[in-house]
């Protein structure tokens, strides 16, 4: 009788945190995911303001996307991280980017820190996981993936993805690799166990090329882990869904580019692009607006310091 009860409360008990998963937030630390209500069943009304939205088309607004190098920085890096073990020298510049990709998801989990960084570059963001908190956000994730691909000698970014309410407060931000070999960028996730995604040929996809496979409805797959995936709709699916609308990046992007003790340089222009007939949000005087998605996606404008 008592092996019987023993399994009859083991079932309530699996019930009871099934429910609390599906119907109630679980916060771990400081990290929140929301489960209910779920970002997958809202998937339609994500897709249906991208195709309602306005186009992106020429203006007058003139900038460039400038990467700007540094020899020595991109050493000090090169030494401390040993990027050389991670990939072949001779490989190409998206299995290079996988592999530094990679080794950011596998050794920092997501987490929104109640400590901000005061340094905000790679060798200080390692050591802040190691001195001060394991984890951090989607924006320091990318900042310290970034300084990795440049330091590898790669042309890359990192872009904040926004959605179209402006009552939601969430946004997401992402890195970029620019593919000679392919004339074109690539989105590459290290936050939240790391993904990017592809068309079904494997061929990875840009955030532009995301947004319009959102909008025409082709199928594409997502890779959570980097590992290949099915084409269904999963939460991380409808989420990029949410936060494609439009994008900010900075005009001209280098070492310590968001670093509180960066005194030595301007940061440079905040660029934002957006659908025509979207009037921005949260965004400040001096601020680049522009509708051109052409601009936006071109090529980077390489030089050193």
């Amino acid at each position: 009788m008592k092996k019987v009860l023993k399994v009859i409360w083991g079932i309530f008990a699996v019930i009871g945190i099934w429910c609390t998963l599906r119907f109630f937030p679980v916060i771990s630390g400081n990290s929140y995911l929301s489960m209910y209500p779920s970002t997958k069943a809202r998937y339609s009304e994500f897709v249906d303001l991208l195709r309602e939205s306005g186009p992106f088309e020429k203006d007058t607004v003139a900038f460039e996307m400038h990467i700007i190098q540094d020899p020595v920085r991109a050493e000090e890096i090169r030494d401390y991280f040993q990027l050389d073990k991670l990939y072949d020298a001779d490989a190409d510049t998206w299995t290079k980017a996988l592999a530094i990709g990679k080794f950011v998801a596998k050794n920092i989990p997501h987490d929104n820190q109640e400590i901000e960084p005061d340094h905000r570059n790679a060798i200080d963001l390692w050591e802040y996981t190691k001195n001060v908190a394991p984890a951090f956000n989607c924006r320091l994730h990318s900042i310290l993936t970034f300084e990795l691909m440049l330091a590898a000698g790669l042309d890359a970014r990192y872009v904040t993805c926004f959605p179209e309410d402006e009552n939601d407060n969430d946004c997401h931000v992402m890195n970029e690799v620019w593919l000679p070999e392919l004339g074109k960028w690539a989105m590459i996730d290290t936050d939240m166990d790391g993904n990017y995604a592809s068309d079904l040929d494997g061929t990875p996809l840009s955030l532009r090329e995301i947004r319009e496979h959102y909008i025409a409805g082709e199928p594409m797959q997502y890779h959570p882990r980097f590992k290949r995936t099915t084409t269904k709709v999963n939460e991380h699916y409808s989420y990029i869904a949410k936060d494609s609308y439009w994008f900010n990046c900075w005009e001209t992007l280098s070492y310590y580019q968001e670093d509180r003790e960066n005194r030595d340089r301007e940061a440079g222009r905040d660029i934002y692009l957006i659908p025509s007939g979207f009037k921005p949000f949260r965004i400040d005087d001096g601020d680049i607006v522009t509708t051109d998605a052409d601009i936006f996606w071109a090529a980077p404008v390489k030089s050193s310091l």
